[in-house]
Formats: structure tokens, C-alpha cells, sequence
């Protein structure tokens, strides 16, 4: 989403951290088709030499080969390559005699798909943006490596602590699939939710709105004033479920996102969801959503917001960089979680969609898995986490490096949600489990053309529901459950 999470958060031409992601924002209408997923995720090929493993130490807790090539392939996302590039000069200081070969795309499968197909993938992928690898498939078919050796390892800063110690709730967790392997370690922690301007919002004498009527009220005050409720990117509206589904939790309980989760029969069909969906479709039928949005793409989507053309955004926390070009100094950048039905909601105001972001791997038959997990174990440092957070306006996996930082409008507001919704941070996994899902399917052909007046909210609880029914009874894709 993480440049995508989940969402992640990555998307094409500046992604995000996908979706989810972006782990996560993302650039193609969508993510490949499974039949391509799935060849991406085959056998085949003749693979390539594993490197020796090195001597194991104090200094060297994985048995890194010194001299042996290290494989590093980067989402070019929302978070840019800096930060990676930095990690690199440590492992290179670390083993001066070994090569690291960087480079960052956002053609994720299409340039690791023939690669994983001849058996010869790098040793650490950032599996993020609208080409993300379908992580349900690479587990399925076994083509990732187990974690769990990096995340008992010391970290790096304390030998006295294992890595997983280290890293914020859930993040461990995310990671596992079925049972207690980890398969993924994602790196950003981002925030989803309603992205607005604190300026905006004062210039029309309001405050945030927790109930859907206060929020109708609100839009029609910056509509007066011509200012558009909502925007969203029309061209990829899997962004939506950033607010929409932890809204749904909220209205609902936690449970009926599991069960949205686990391709439960009926799930959609809860009244939560049809009550959130009605509410969402109210703002294009009272024409509070920005003119034009449906064929916008997260860039143009976010530029006009940034412009003063809509007062709200449903979004990721990797917005505040990928947008820094264009977002006024006096701005203003806050985020908040989504606003209910009213006081019958399940959960309270607060409740927010928060996890795991940027997911990274390292492929089951990389040469060098070892040093792609090293260089994991650098970026989970104190100063690596402390270098991307200064750099990209984001949180880590690492569960603190903020100290000493002055964090930017944005960092600040979302660290201020998370204290606000304590324990009521849910974490919808469809974007990680089931991704052609989540994005073609439940995103383009469900909530972007509800959202674009063309199916009614009614019309989409079916559809999303016959999409999520066929899912489940796909036998060519493996399932997973909340356990």
C-alpha cells in the first residue's frame, strides 16, 4: 500500500508504499493479471550459485560472505532512494570487500518476473507500487525467505536485543502468512486516513468532523466558499479504502473487517459496510467531491488538494513527501482518522488504520540471502531509522528514531492520531494477502465506479461480494485466514 502497505503505498510516477503499497501508490491501472503472478511466482530456471556463508561473530550475527556480491533492488516510490542508498554505504563499510549492486525501479514485476522465473532473483527487494509481486502468491509457491533467523538475530545498535525486539507492534505479525514464519519485513510505518489542511479547515471556522453529519455540514461550507468536501485519485481508487475501511471498523467492530479479510460469505453485505458506503456516495451525489477526480491519478489528485481545490484526502503517510513540492509552507498538513455514522458506531472516534509499509523481501533462491537480510538489520538501526524518517517524513518498523528529530507537520499529526487511537488501530490485510483483489477489483471496478456515479452503493456491495465469493473459491490462489 507502504509506498502501499500495504499499502502498502508506491505508485507509478511517484508511488507510494503501495497500497499497502504502498506497502506502499501506485501506477498502472492496476496490478497484473494472477495468470502473470503466478508464472512470476513458478519454479523454473536453472537458479543461480548460492554464495558460501561467512563466519559467524559478534559483528557478523548472520554469517555474512564478506566478499560475496549483495543484490539490492528498491521501490522508486514516494520515499525516493536516498534513504537505501545511505543503508548501502553501511553494509559496504561494514564488508569492504564485497560488491553491492543497487538500483531502484518502479517496474517491480515486470523486471524481477523473468528473473524469479530463471531462478536468479536479487537478495532484497522492495516489493512495493503498482507493480507490487503478488505477496500471496510468492508465499504460496514458496519463493520467499523465512525471516525469522534476521529478526532473532542481535541488532544492530544492542547485541543484548534480538531485531524483533525492536520493531513496532504488529509489525512482526504482518509478516506471517500461516503460522509462524515471517516472510516480510515491512520497513515504513504509515498512517492512513483523511489528509487535510489545518489552514483550510480554520478559514472555515470548523474542526474536524466525527460524525458523517458534521462531515455533510462541513463539505457544504467549503463548497460555498468554492472549495470541493473530497478529492481522491480517481485513476486508483484502491486509495480509497485508506479511510474507508477503517471507517467500516469503526462503524462495525474489528470483526467485520476480519471477516471482509478471511473471504468470509456475506462479509460485504454488513450493514456497516452498506452504511459507509451510502455515506461516501452521498458526497458525489451532493457534488462535494472535486469535479473532474475520477480522472485524476494520485499526483494530480494530491496537487489539487495541496492547491486548495478539496479540503479532504484519503491517504497514506508517505503524502507529506511525495507531495512536498507542492504543499504551501503555512499548510498546515495534518491527518486525522475517519469520521463515523454517529454515536452507534462500534468503536470510538480515534480508530484509524495504521501498519507496516515498504514490505521487503528476500527471494527463497537469492545468492546472497543472508546479506539482503544484513542489510535489513542496518536499515533497523536507531540511526538508519532516524536518517529515513528525517529524510522522507515517515516512521520505521523501528520502534522509536524520533528522538532528537523535529518532526514535520505531517510525522507530527500522524504520531498524534496514533496516541489518540491507542489500542483502536486496525490493520485490513486484503492488500497484502489478496492484491488483484483489492486493487482491479474491489478499487477500479467497485469503489471507483460507485464513487464516479456509475453503480450505486447497493450495485457494489453485489459486485464487491461477487469478486470476494470468487476469491474464495479460486483454488489456483492460496487462502489465509485471521488466526
Amino acid at each position: 500500500m507502504g509506498s502501499t502497505s500495504a499499502a502498502n503505498h508506491g505508485t507509478e510516477g511517484v508511488g507510494r508504499r503501495d497500497l499497502i503499497k504502498r506497502s506502499a501508490a501506485l501506477g498502472l491501472m492496476g496490478v497484473p493479471a494472477a495468470g502473470l503472478l503466478s508464472a512470476c511466482a513458478s519454479g523454473g530456471g536453472g537458479g543461480q550459485d548460492k554464495a558460501k556463508t561467512g563466519k559467524k561473530s559478534a559483528k557478523n550475527p548472520l554469517g555474512v560472505n564478506a566478499g560475496a556480491q549483495m543484490e539490492f533492488v528498491l521501490f522508486d516510490g514516494g520515499f525516493g532512494k536516498e534513504y537505501a542508498e545511505d543503508a548501502v554505504k553501511i553494509y559496504e563499510k561494514d564488508f569492504p570487500k564485497a560488491k553491492v549492486k543497487f538500483s531502484a525501479t518502479q517496474k517491480i514485476q515486470s523486471t524481477l518476473q523473468p528473473r524469479f522465473n530463471q531462478g536468479n532473483p536479487p537478495d532484497l527487494i522492495d516489493n512495493s507500487g503498482a507493480e507490487q509481486m503478488d505477496m500471496g502468491v510468492l508465499v504460496g509457491k514458496k519463493q520467499l525467505a523465512d525471516l525469522t533467523g534476521l529478526l532473532d538475530a542481535p541488532s544492530y545498535d544492542d547485541p543484548g536485543k534480538k531485531v524483533r525486539d525492536t520493531l513496532r507492534p504488529g509489525i512482526v505479525e504482518m509478516g506471517q502468512f500461516d503460522g509462524d514464519p515471517v516472510w516480510i519485513l515491512y520497513y515504513a510505518y504509515t498512517v492512513y486516513g483523511v489528509w487535510y489542511s489545518q489552514k483550510a479547515l480554520d478559514s472555515l471556522d470548523e474542526k474536524y468532523p466525527e460524525t458523517w453529519d458534521q462531515m455533510l455540514a462541513v463539505c457544504a461550507k467549503a463548497k460555498k466558499k468554492g472549495m470541493a468536501g473530497w478529492t481522491y485519485a480517481g485513476k486508483y481508487p484502491y486509495y480509497l479504502p485508506f479511510s474507508l475501511y477503517p471507517m467500516i471498523g469503526k462503524v462495525g467492530g474489528r470483526e467485520v473487517l476480519d471477516a471482509i479479510d478471511n473471504l468470509e460469505p456475506n462479509a460485504w453485505k454488513h450493514p456497516a459496510v452498506k452504511m459507509c458506503f451510502e455515506a461516501y456516495y452521498e458526497l458525489y451525489k451532493k457534488g462535494y467531491v472535486l469535479q473532474g477526480t475520477p480522472g485524476l491519478d494520485h499526483i494530480q489528485s494530491q496537487t489539487a488538494w495541496a492547491k486548495g481545490k478539496a479540503l479532504f484526502i484519503p491517504n497514506g503517510s508517505w503524502v507529506e513527501n511525495e507531495s512536498a513540492n507542492v504543499i504551501p509552507e503555512d499548510f498546515g498538513l495534518a491527518v486525522s482518522a475517519p469520521t463515523g455514522i454517529d454515536s452507534s458506531d462500534k468503536m470510538p472516534f480515534g480508530t484509524i488504520w495504521a501498519s507496516g509499509g515498504e514490505p521487503f523481501v528476500v527471494p527463497a533462491k537469492a545468492a546472497n540471502p543472508e546479506g539482503g537480510m544484513e542489510q535489513l538489520r542496518i536499515m533497523l538501526s536507531e540511526a538508519s531509522s532516524k536518517n529515513f524518517t528525517a529524510k522522507v517524513k515517515s516512521l520505521t518498523a523501528y520502534n522509536g528514531g524520533t528522538s532528537g528529530i523535529t518532526l514535520t507537520p505531517g510525522l507530527k499529526s500522524g504520531v498524534a492520531a496514533l496516541e489518540k487511537a491507542g489500542d483502536n488501530v486496525v490493520n485490513p490485510r486484503l492488500q497484502d494477502w489478496y492484491v488483484q483483489l483489492q486493487k482491479e477489483q474491489i478499487g477500479v471496478a467497485g469503489l471507483g465506479e460507485m464513487m464516479a456515479g456509475r453503480a450505486t452503493p447497493a450495485e457494489t456491495v453485489k459486485k464487491i461480494q461477487g469478486f470476494a465469493d470468487a476469491a474464495a473459491k479460486d483454488t489456483s490462489i492460496k487462502h489465509y485466514k485471521h488466526q
